[in-house]
C-alpha cells in the first residue's frame, strides 16, 4: 500500500460563514464552504421503551454544550438526552471593552444588520424581526464592525438574548470581508428567556477591523430576536476542554447477549482490584466480583481497571454495575437487542435517498421531506449534469442513489463499497448457517418498495446500484466503460439545507480507475444477486461489469487527485490494486471466467493478509478485503486448495482483530499500524473488523471471533473512553448533532436530530475541522470526538459507516436465532 493518503484541509468552520457586505444594502457575497474531507477510510421501526435500550429522539431535541467556539454558559434548555461537554474558564485581568454601545443607550450606531430583518431599540434592547423561510443562517444578520484583535491574545465574548420563537443562531468573530476567516464560530440556543452566553476564543492572528456577526437566517418561520448587553474584551483565560464522561463505569448501554460476553470498564485511579455489584432494575444485588487493574490504557490516557460479569446469564432490563460508590449507565440482558437495530441501520438509506420524496408513512412526519434534485425552481436536477466545462461534450442521466454524507454529493466509490456491504448483508443469508434471511426480506423495511417480492434489502440496494450504472461513460465517448468518479454541487452549500432547496449548479467529475473499478466489483455481484428477480437487470449489471473492467484494464491509471475538493469530498485515490483484487473477485465468483481467477492469482495483494485486511480496517481505499469476503463465503469455481488458502487468510485476519480487542482495555478490535491511532471514520474501521470476525466465525465457528465482535459493540454502544453511544437513539446517552444538512436541529430546532440507527465517524485525532481543532487541542487519540453538528471530521454520517453497521446487527442478531 502506499502510505498514508493525503486530505484536503479546510478553508474554515462554518459552512458559509457569511459577514456583513461591503454595501449593507446590497447583495451578500459568495463564500464557498469548507469541504467535509473524506479520510482513510470513510437507518423506521419502533422499540418497546428501554427493552432494546432506543432512546426516543425529542422532535426538537435541546441542543447541548457541545457548541462551536468556547461555550461557558449555556441555555437550561439542554435535553437529559443530550451529552454535554463543559469548558472550565477562570477569571483573568479583563482588557478594554471592544464593543461600542453594546447596551444600546445610545440608540443602534455603530451596529448595522441586513436588507429584510429592520431592527430598533426597543426597552433597551436591539430587537431585530428576522423575515421565515430563509434557507442560510447569513440571510438575516445583525453586527458590528471595526474590532481590533491581537494575535494570540484571549477574548471573551458575553451577550444576552431572547427569541420569540426556539431558534439556534451562529454567533462569529471574523474577517469582515473574504474570505471570511472565523475567530470564533458558535451555534447559539435561543429562547424566550433571556439567558447569558459567553464565548472564550483565542485570536489567530492580528486584525485591526474584524467583524461581530450573529447569524439569524435559515428558519422557517419568522421571529423577533433581541440582542443586549454585548461586551468583547481581551485578558480573558483560555478554556479547558473537558468532556462529560458521566459514570467511570462503562457498559454497553444497549446490552448483553444472554449467553454473550458481559465485560466492562471502570475508570479509576486506584491500582488495587475493587468490587464490582451486578443490580437489578429493583436494585437488588444479583452478582458480585472484583475489578482487574489495568493500568493507563493509551488510547484515553485513562487509568482503567475492567470486570467481567461472568457466568451471569439472566434476560432483565435495567441492570447496573456499581463500584467504588460509581452506578454504570443501565443495560439489559437478553436475545433480543439487535433486531431493532437492523432495520433502523438499513432505514438510514431510505432516509438518505436522492430524486425520490422521502414520504412520512414510511419514516414520520419529522423525517419527511421532497424529493431533492429535480430540475424543479431554483433546484438543479440530476437527469442532464454535465461535465465540468472543457471536459466532455455528454450529459449522464444520474439521478437517483444515496446522499453520501452530510452533503449532497454523491460518489462511485463511497457508493461502491456501501451498496456492495448491503448485498453482503444478503448473500450471507445465502451462504451462512443460521443467517435469517426472513429478517431481510420483503416487507422488513419502511419503504415503498415493499410487497413486490423482492427482499427488502435488494430494492434498498437497486436505488444505489441503478445510480452507478447510470455513471458510466456512454459507449462512442473518449473513456466508453469508465466511470465518472463523482457527481455533486459546483461549490459547498451551507448548513442546514435540505436537497429540494439546494441551488447549486451539478456537475460530474472525470472519470477514474478506482471509480471503475468499484462500478465493476458491485455490478458483477449485482449480477449473480438479482438474477432470481430480474432477470434482465441482472443481465444489465453482467454487461456493465465486464465492460467496467475491460475500461480499467485499458485505463489503469486514471486517478482521482487530491486537490479536487471544491463542492464536494475529493475521495482522491492513487493505489487501485486493491479495487483490482475485489473487482477481479467478484467477477470470478458471479462467471467462473479463469482470466479473473489468473488476475487475482497475479496480484501482488494476493495472500498478503495485512494489504487484503488492513489492521485498521476495510475503506473505500482499501478494497481488497471486500473480494476475500466473497471469495471465502460464496461457492464459486475457485479450486479447493486456493479456497483453503483465502479461507485461510481470513481467519489470520479474525484472529488479529480477536487478538487486538483481548489486549484492549476497552475491547476494540482495532489497532493502527503505529498502535492506539484513531482517524477519520474510525467508527466504520471498527464496523469493518468486525464484519471480518463475524465472517470469519460463521466459516469456522471460534467462539473467539464471535466475542471480539460482541466486543466491538460494547464500544461503539457506551463502553468507551467517552461513555457515549456512537449510534443515535440507542443507549442513555448517544451522539444526536451528527454532521447533516437535513438532520440539523442543532442549527434549527424545527429540523430533526439524525433518526435512530445513524453512527457518528468517531474519534479522529488528526482534528481536521476548525470545531475539532479548537475544542479537541491535546486530547488522547480515543477522546478526540465531540458531538457538534459542525465537526464534520469526528461526527459526520456516511453511508459506508452504516452499511457495515447494518452487516453487523444483523450478525448479532442472528445469533441469538
Amino acid at each position: 500500500m502506499t502510505s498514508p493518503r493525503t486530505r484536503v484541509a479546510p478553508a474554515r468552520l462554518l459552512d458559509g460563514a457569511r459577514g456583513r457586505p461591503q454595501d449593507a444594502l446590497g447583495a451578500l457575497p459568495w463564500s464557498p464552504t469548507p469541504p467535509p474531507i473524506r479520510g482513510r477510510t470513510r437507518a423506521v421501526s419502533s422499540a418497546p421503551s428501554g427493552r432494546h435500550r432506543r432512546r426516543r429522539l425529542p422532535v426538537i431535541a435541546g441542543v447541548t454544550a457541545l457548541l462551536a467556539g468556547s461555550l461557558v454558559a449555556v441555555s437550561a434548555t439542554a435535553s437529559a438526552d443530550s451529552t454535554p461537554h463543559a469548558l472550565q474558564a477562570t477569571g483573568a485581568d479583563e482588557g478594554p471593552e471592544l464593543i461600542v454601545n453594546g447596551d444600546f443607550s445610545n440608540g443602534t450606531a455603530p451596529w448595522w444588520w441586513t436588507p429584510g430583518s429592520p431592527a430598533a431599540v426597543v426597552d433597551g434592547q436591539l430587537c431585530a424581526d428576522v423575515p421565515g423561510g430563509t434557507l442560510n443562517a447569513w440571510d438575516a444578520i445583525i453586527g458590528q464592525d471595526d474590532l481590533p484583535l491581537t494575535e494570540g491574545e484571549t477574548y471573551a465574548l458575553t451577550y444576552t438574548a431572547t427569541a420569540s420563537a426556539p431558534v439556534a443562531i451562529r454567533s462569529l468573530v471574523q474577517l469582515a470581508e473574504e474570505p471570511w476567516t472565523t475567530e470564533l464560530a458558535a451555534v447559539d440556543p435561543i429562547g424566550s428567556e433571556p439567558e447569558p452566553v459567553t464565548h472564550v476564543f483565542t485570536a489567530k492572528s492580528d486584525n485591526t477591523a474584524a467583524q461581530l456577526a450573529f447569524q439569524l437566517g435559515g428558519h422557517q418561520q419568522p421571529y423577533t430576536f433581541c440582542l443586549d448587553d454585548v461586551s468583547l474584551r481581551g485578558g480573558a483565560e483560555p478554556p479547558v476542554y473537558e468532556p462529560d464522561t458521566g459514570s467511570p463505569v462503562r457498559v454497553n448501554q444497549v446490552g448483553y447477549l444472554t449467553e454473550g460476553p458481559k465485560r466492562g470498564t471502570l475508570v479509576s485511579d486506584a491500582t488495587s482490584p475493587l468490587s464490582w455489584s451486578l443490580r437489578d432494575a429493583d436494585g437488588t444485588e444479583r452478582a458480585t466480583g472484583s475489578t482487574t487493574p489495568v493500568g493507563v490504557d493509551p488510547t484515553s490516557e485513562q487509568h482503567v481497571h475492567t470486570f467481567d460479569l461472568g457466568a451471569f446469564a439472566e434476560p432483565g432490563e435495567g441492570y447496573t454495575v456499581a463500584v467504588d460508590g460509581e452506578v454504570s449507565e443501565p443495560f439489559a440482558i437478553g436475545d433480543d437487542l439487535y433486531s431493532t437495530l437492523r432495520t433502523d441501520a438499513l432505514a438510514y438509506f431510505y432516509h438518505n435517498r436522492s430524486g425520490i420524496e422521502i414520504e412520512a408513512q414510511y419514516v414520520g412526519e419529522q423525517y419527511a421531506r421532497p424529493a431533492g434534485h429535480l430540475n424543479e425552481g431554483a433546484n438543479q436536477g440530476d437527469f442532464e449534469v454535465p461535465c465540468r466545462p472543457g471536459q466532455c461534450g455528454y450529459t449522464l442521466d444520474a439521478h437517483g442513489g444515496w446522499y453520501d454524507a452530510g452533503d449532497h454529493g454523491k460518489y462511485v466509490v463511497n457508493g461502491g463499497i456501501s451498496v456492495a456491504q448491503l448485498m453482503s448483508s444478503y448473500e450471507r443469508t445465502l451462504t451462512a448457517e443460521g443467517a435469517d434471511g426472513d429478517a431481510l426480506g420483503d416487507g422488513t423495511l419502511a419503504i415503498p418498495e415493499q410487497g413486490n417480492g423482492v427482499p427488502d434489502i435488494l430494492d434498498e440496494a437497486r436505488w444505489q446500484l441503478e445510480f452507478l450504472l447510470r455513471m458510466q461513460v456512454p459507449a462512442g465517448e473518449p473513456l466508453a466503460g469508465m466511470a465518472h468518479h463523482k457527481l455533486h454541487d459546483r461549490e459547498w452549500t451551507g448548513l442546514p439545507l435540505r436537497p429540494d432547496q439546494d441551488p447549486q449548479p451539478r456537475e460530474l467529475a472525470p472519470p477514474s480507475t478506482a471509480a471503475t473499478l468499484n462500478l465493476a466489483a458491485a455490478a458483477a455481484q449485482c449480477a449473480r444477486l438479482y438474477a432470481p428477480y430480474d432477470a434482465e437487470f441482472a443481465d444489465r449489471c453482467a454487461s456493465t461489469a465486464t465492460t467496467a473492467w475491460q475500461a480499467a484494464l485499458a485505463n489503469p491509471e486514471r486517478y482521482a487527485p487530491p486537490t479536487d475538493g471544491q463542492g464536494g469530498g475529493a475521495y482522491e485515490d492513487s493505489d487501485v490494486r486493491d479495487e483490482f483484487y475485489w473487482a477481479a473477485a467478484e467477477l470470478f465468483v458471479t462467471t467462473g471466467e479463469d482470466s479473473y481467477r489468473q488476475a487475482l492469482l497475479g496480484s501482488e495483494l494476493h495472500g498478503d493478509v495485512d494489504a487484503v485486511f488492513p489492521r485498521n480496517g476495510l475503506s473505500w481505499q482499501s478494497t481488497a478485503g471486500l473480494g476475500a469476503l466473497s471469495l471465502a463465503t460464496v461457492d464459486s469455481e475457485l479450486p479447493a486448495a486456493e479456497l483453503a488458502a483465502v479461507r485461510a487468510l481470513l481467519i489470520e485476519a479474525a484472529d488479529g482483530f480477536a487478538a487486538d480487542s483481548a489486549g484492549s482495555a476497552y475491547g476494540v478490535p482495532y489497532d493502527s499500524p503505529d498502535g492506539g491511532g484513531y482517524f477519520w471514520g474510525s467508527n466504520s474501521q471498527v464496523l469493518n473488523n468486525m464484519v471480518v470476525l463475524g465472517t470469519a466465525y460463521d466459516l469456522a465457528g471460534d467462539p473467539a471471533h464471535r466475542d471480539a465482535l460482541l466486543r466491538g459493540f460494547d464500544y461503539l454502544l457506551g463502553a468507551n473512553p467517552l461513555n457515549l453511544s456512537y449510534v443515535t437513539g440507542y443507549g442513555e446517552r448517544y451522539a444526536q448533532n451528527q454532521h447533516h444538512r437535513f438532520w440539523a436541529n442543532q442549527l434549527n430546532p424545527a429540523l430533526p436530530n439524525p433518526p435512530p440507527g445513524s453512527v457518528a465517524g468517531g474519534p479522529n485525532q488528526e482534528l481536521q475541522d476548525p470545531v475539532a481543532e479548537e475544542r479537541l487541542a491535546g486530547c488522547a487519540p480515543a477522546m478526540c470526538y465531540i458531538d457538534h453538528i459542525e465537526s464534520y471530521a469526528t461526527n459526520e454520517v456516511t453511508i459506508n459507516w452504516n452499511a457495515p453497521l447494518a452487516w453487523v446487527a444483523s450478525f448479532a442478531d442472528d445469533l441469538t436465532g
